[in-house]
């Protein structure tokens, strides 16, 4: 995770680099607000967030989330959006000690038109399926998993908006964990300027309908559109505040900082 850490500070160094500042480089940067641009972007988003179980554990997580496009046709594309969680804890669960490894996958299919036919809407859906992944017990359910997948969001001059939300119900896996059947859904709303930066407020709302928890996260995040030579990176930098969590879920605040490398058409 000191490997993670050092990439993350590396990466804003790149801040003091050339800015991308004309009309198409901050029309990239408001692509990254849409979750179903037809754009292929590699994020690598670190989190710490503290508070878990009765020893109020810390957890270190960095998410692998490959965005890739695929056109159907000339009307559809089928954007595929993946989280793979790489976690390192300790104290989560009294005494059992740190853990290391990777966490359970989560693919997103989304089927979304060229054009929706209406000015500044933007809309997908599909299937999200949940791999049972996880490298210890303690980072993951052991579960499969799968249910729909939806977003809808609004581009307004430089404001993008909308919900992204899924349902998973566990279908498979060991028979001596707790069945799934959870809610996430994730408002955003984002400005982007015309010199390539974004400010937005998200959240993560997770309800657990087994057992019946809210778990709510809010974050407030400030990116920008930067360039590596001739590769355009986003860098975001941001806080996040647990509004609820369970009794062992995380409290207080958080830090979340994204790299994305950018691959333009």
């Amino acid at each position: 995770m000191r490997f993670i850490a050092a990439v993350c500070a590396m990466a804003f160094a790149l801040m003091a680099g050339r800015a991308l500042a004309d009309d198409a480089q901050a029309d990239l940067a408001k692509q990254l607000s849409n979750p179903v641009a037809p754009l292929t972007v590699l994020p690598f988003q670190f989190n710490y967030d503290r508070g878990y179980g009765p020893e109020k554990g810390d957890q270190l997580q960095l998410n692998v989330q490959p965005i890739i496009p695929f056109s159907l046709n000339a009307d559809w594309n089928l954007i595929s959006r993946t989280i793979v969680p790489f976690e390192q804890q300790s104290d989560i669960a009294g005494p059992s000690g740190d853990q290391f490894g990777l966490g359970d996958t989560l693919l997103s299919l989304f089927i979304s038109p060229v054009d929706s036919g209406v000015d500044g809407l933007i809309w997908g859906a599909g299937p999200v399926l949940l791999l049972p992944t996880a490298t210890d017990d303690l980072l993951g359910t052991e579960k499969w998993g799968a249910g729909p997948t939806g977003v809808v969001a609004f581009e307004h001059g430089p404001w993008t908006s909308g919900l992204l939300a899924n349902h998973v119900w566990s279908f498979a896996g060991a028979e001596d964990r707790s069945r799934i059947s959870t809610t996430m859904t994730q408002p955003f709303i984002s400005y982007n300027t015309r010199s390539a930066w974004t400010f937005s407020l998200t959240s993560e709302a997770e309800y657990d309908w087994v057992g019946e928890d809210w778990i709510v996260p809010i974050d407030f995040t400030i990116g920008k559109l930067v360039m590596a030579g001739k590769q355009p990176i986003s860098l975001t930098l941001g806080a996040r505040y647990w509004a609820t969590a369970p009794d062992n879920g995380p409290e207080g605040w958080g830090l979340r900082a994204v790299v994305s490398f950018v691959f333009p058409k």
